[in-house]
């Protein structure tokens, strides 16, 4: 039977399809494209095997394994994941979020807690959230390839944000099961995705007509995203999910 693997269909996560669809594991494995929530979703509801996931997921898991170590993260400014503004923070009444992934809505609420010290209204948008309702005291949490088109009065990225805080790196998905599997499998599984470290040309080459207008791709994949799990990146998970399990009152992640 195929493994079954949901990962990310934003541009932030090429690589790691084209190194999955380009690997000899391509024929046992069943491979979806879903944004971030959806990706956790099938997790959760055993529609997935293995899942690169918004990290605030694992907080929901009964069961979990991280079986790789590559994800998506940021060292600093990330690009793609941040707080559109109208006004300074100081002035913000309301903050319109971005649905698609969980993880990006838990760490504006910790940043806005414990860093900005704002206390906004909170509201969910289900539509096009770059079509959010603009005013003098509006803000929206924007994620994926539509925040490259984005453009407000103030921006704050919030991996930067993030490292003004904790000074740790942050980890916004990283690649979970849901159930044991085989150590011969995730082996070869992280071996195609190492792919990433020494084929990034080809990736981009492949990739380069469905990057957005003005975006260099080599550039956002080595820059902006950093997909080693490094040791500090795992310090900055802990952290994050210790104050969002205080947010949403679930538990925390014991084993990273």
């Amino acid at each position: 039977m195929a493994i079954r693997i949901s990962t990310i269909s934003y541009l932030n996560s090429l690589p790691f399809a084209w190194c999955l669809e380009n690997s000899d594991l391509i024929g046992e494995i069943a491979l979806s494209y879903d944004i971030p929530s959806q990706c956790a979703e099938k997790l959760l509801a055993d529609e997935a095997d293995i899942g690169l996931i918004p990290i605030v997921e694992i907080l929901q898991m009964p069961e979990y394994y991280i079986v790789s170590d590559l994800c998506i993260g940021a060292n600093d400014d990330v690009r793609t994941v941040a707080l559109y503004s109208e006004t300074p923070l100081s002035n913000i009444s309301t903050v319109y979020l971005d649905c698609h992934s969980r993880t990006s809505v838990a760490l504006t609420k910790i940043l806005a807690k414990h860093f900005w010290k704002i206390e906004p209204r909170w509201e969910n948008f289900s539509g096009d959230i770059t079509a959010y309702p603009r005013s003098d005291s509006s803000a929206a949490v924007i994620i994926g390839d539509k925040a490259f088109a984005m453009r407000s009065p103030y921006i704050y990225d919030l991996a930067t944000e993030w490292r003004k805080f904790s000074g740790l790196p942050f980890v916004f998905a990283c690649w979970v099961a849901n159930k044991p599997i085989d150590k011969g499998f995730i082996n070869r599984f992280n071996k195609a995705l190492s792919c990433i470290t020494n084929n990034m040309d080809a990736i981009v080459a492949y990739y380069k007509t469905q990057a957005p207008t003005g975006i260099d791709l080599l550039d956002y994949w080595t820059k902006n995203i950093s997909y080693p799990l490094t040791a500090d990146k795992r310090e900055g998970m802990k952290l994050f999910l210790k104050y969002a399990g205080e947010i949403a009152g679930l538990r925390q992640a014991t084993s990273l």
